[in-house]
This record gives C-alpha cells, structure tokens and sequence, in this order.
C-alpha cells in the first residue's frame, strides 16, 4: 500500500486508525480474561497477557504506520491517546481491584495521564507539547510493567516486575512536573493563529 498523493485527501478508514481500533475494543476483551473465574487462574492471566500484549504491540505500531505512510488524521490523533489511556487504566484498575497492585500506584499514573491530557488542552492555541523521551520511556516501562503483573509471575519475576513499576511511575512524575513547566512557559507565549498538530503527541 502506497502512501496518498500530497494533498490528497486521508480517509478515516485506513490500516493506522483500524489498528487503533482493535487496541481500543481489546480493553473490554482484557478486562474480562482478567476477571474470569475469580481473577487468579494462571491459564485466564496468561490469556489476558496475550490480548494486553497484542493492544500494547498496536500501540507502536499504528503510529509508524500512519506517519510512514501519511495516513495520519484528526480522527486517529483523538482516538489514539483514548484508546492508549483506556487500556493501561483498565489494567490498573483491574489489578488494584484484585487486590495486587496499590491503589496509590493507580492512583499516582491516573493523575498524571488525565493531568497532562488537560495540560495540552489547556495551551493548545499556543503550542502542542510533544512527546518527550522521558514519556516515551514512562509508556515502555509502564506497558512493560503492567504486562509483567498480568501475568502469575513469583520469585525473580515478581522482583523484576516492580522495580520496573517503580521506575515507571517515577518517570511518569518527573516527566509530569516537565510536562507542568513547558505548559507554563507555552501559556506566556501569544496564542497562534493556526493548529500545529504533531503525529506522537499522545504518546507521553
């Protein structure tokens, strides 16, 4: 499949946005191989892993497919960072639910997601703030994270898994308190007379 002519018009119905899709109907799907038979059947976690997997794995690459193609449209830029916030709280949720995740952490990540996402509303006549490293990072090890205590690990696996949590919900509050000085610094510019929109910004 080749990349649309310049200026040709983008259709909604096409391989980026269909991959963000599936991400999105994937998190139902999650949530109830999550729960199945109580919660804590090793064969139901492993499948749960699976469909996490596979939405995690949609996540990278739907957006290198929209960018390498320029397939991106402003249906795939809003449904995206939905559907990328809606499964890893699920997942959060689910497993604060079960009893096996704090509900501090929980808590800590949904703040910080729904924070940023207000934050780049807050200065969007006046800039968008892309993803930084520092986000990108904060998804790899939270996807990671959360993968890894779907699934019914114990001894070296179980350590592994929240150190890695830990990592990433430190990342997630360092790089929110950036997120909060680039908003401030946005906001004392003049607001602009166009919308910029960058292809990864939902990604931090």
């Amino acid at each position: 499949m080749s990349a649309p002519e310049p200026g040709a018009a983008v259709s909604r119905m096409n391989l980026a946005n269909a991959l963000t899709v599936v991400r999105l109907a994937l998190v139902p799907v999650f949530v109830l191989l999550m729960f199945a038979a109580g919660g804590h059947v090793a064969g139901w976690r492993v499948a749960a892993f699976a469909a996490y997997a596979i939405a995690a794995v949609t996540d990278q690459v739907d957006g290198y497919v929209a960018r390498s193609r320029s397939i991106v449209t402003d249906f795939g830029i809003i449904l995206d960072p939905i559907a990328d916030k809606a499964l890893t709280g699920a997942a959060l949720v689910s497993l604060s639910l079960l009893g096996e995740l704090p509900w501090l952490v929980t808590a800590v990540v949904a703040v910080r997601e729904i924070g940023v996402t207000l934050l780049r509303l807050w200065v969007i006549r006046r800039g968008v703030m892309a993803a930084s490293r520092g986000g990108k990072l904060k998804t790899l090890l939270l996807n990671c994270a959360i993968g890894l205590y779907v699934l019914p690990l114990a001894g070296a696996g179980a350590s592994v898994r929240a150190v890695m949590l830990a990592l990433g919900v430190l990342v997630a509050v360092v790089t929110g308190l950036d997120y909060v000085g680039r908003a401030l610094a946005l906001r004392r510019q003049p607001a602009r007379l166009t919308e910029e929109v960058l292809e990864d910004s939902d990604a931090g």
